[in-house]
């Protein structure tokens, strides 16, 4: 079965805010079996415009990554996210190769 993964770029405009965010979707990331392979660090954009952070979180399926989305708990939480950063969020499904 193929991964699935949320892929984001988020500008923070308001960053105590954007902590209690932080501080609280891990249960409704783990509930969908997610795991964050990249969340905010160090990089260099190499082509094209960038945020000021990334995020890459890995799920068992493609089906369990839109699960998670589209869930009450995780919608309730994303509340606390609403109005204090710009993000663009892809939720996609793995390569196996």
């Amino acid at each position: 079965m193929k991964k699935g993964y949320w892929i984001g770029r988020v500008d923070v405009a308001n960053p105590e805010a954007y902590q209690d965010y932080v501080n609280s979707n891990g249960p409704a990331f783990a509930k969908f079996g997610g795991r964050f392979i990249v969340r905010g660090g160090q990089f260099r954009a190499v082509e094209g415009e960038s945020r000021s952070r990334n995020i890459v979180l890995e799920f068992p399926s493609y089906e369990a990554a839109l699960a998670c989305w589209d869930s009450p708990e995780y919608q309730a939480v994303k509340k606390k996210r609403d109005g204090h950063a710009t993000a663009e969020i892809i939720v996609i499904e793995g390569h196996e190769g």
